[in-house]
């Protein structure tokens, strides 16, 4: 019995020694990755100042889902603050108290928007910059012109800690905290995009749906604890019995050919209602070109 004892403390003792070289590892590794620099090489933007352009900026903010995360009123927001996961905010844009962009450059904003990069060359977490990084210069700049003009929001934020688990799950590709990694830094990018209703410029706006329904658009779990999953936006889902005009309605008023009412916080379809028909329409060709596809999980 004493051996038996003796031989299970040294392998209880043998796994603690090996849970700690791992879990050393994995904070080192990751620690390293989050602090990786890029060197994103940006574009000249002209910024455009007349009051067409600025709100056409502000309609691209909506459409695109920034205040989705930012809060309508773009002072940011606690997204996450878990104690094993970690705590992360969306910036405060505004030029208030607490701003992390009060002093950008156009520059710093291109490198933020479209490259997922900080002024200081490390990334910027959570953002997923990978989904802006298709913008035409002319949408670049009419959003730039925008957020530099509205309101200033005294609020701050704590800075981003990643938890352990946060750590483990980053290091398994399967928490988001660097999307620059993913983003071709050298790109050069369109200086505008007619839009038309075609398959290219649907592919190009529903950049943004590819965060919750997955670059293949046949959704699958949240990613988000607790959430809704994501629709299967392909040939394979619902789309296939829909119509373009019941597609505009899903978008407009966030009601299901089936009558079943959409939450927002599902699917923020509010922000979809400042679409135009050519937009949808150009959506909805792109989705109706995919090959169907199965949900991820």
């Amino acid at each position: 019995m004493k051996k038996i004892l003796k031989w299970l403390g040294i392998l209880l003792a043998v796994v603690v020694v090996v849970g700690l070289v791992a879990a050393a590892g994995v904070y080192i590794v990751s620690g390293s990755r989050l602090n990786k620099t890029y060197d994103a090489v940006v574009q000249p933007i002209t910024i455009p100042t007349d009051a067409a352009s600025i709100a056409e900026g502000g309609r691209l903010i909506t459409i695109r889902g920034c205040n989705g995360c930012h809060t309508p009123d773009l002072g940011g927001q606690v997204m996450i603050d878990d104690p094993a996961l970690g705590t992360f905010s969306s910036a405060n844009l505004t030029s208030g108290a607490g701003s992390a962009t009060a002093q950008y450059t156009v520059e710093d904003w291109d490198r933020a928007i479209r490259h997922g990069v900080k002024p200081n060359g490390k990334g910027v977490m959570i953002m997923p910059s990978n989904e802006f990084s298709v913008l035409s210069d002319e949408q670049l700049g009419q959003m730039i012109a925008y957020l530099q003009t509205v309101p200033p929001v005294d609020r701050e934020h704590p800075k981003p800690k990643v938890g352990p688990l946060g750590r483990v799950l980053f290091m398994a590709g399967q928490l988001p905290l660097q999307p620059a990694a993913g983003i071709d830094q050298t790109a050069t990018h369109p200086a505008s995009i007619p839009p038309t209703a075609s398959v290219e410029y649907g592919a190009y706006l529903a950049t943004t749906c590819k965060g919750c329904h997955y670059p293949n658009m046949a959704g699958g779990p949240s990613l988000e604890p607790g959430g809704t999953p994501a629709a299967n936006l392909t040939p394979a889902g619902p789309l296939a019995n829909w119509t373009l005009d019941d597609f505009k309605t899903v978008l407009r008023n966030g009601v299901t050919p089936e009558g079943m009412a959409i939450s927002p916080e599902a699917m923020p379809w509010p922000a979809f209602q400042h679409m135009t028909d050519v937009e949808i329409e150009a959506v909805w060709l792109y989705l109706n070109s995919l090959p169907p596809a199965t949900p991820a999980g």
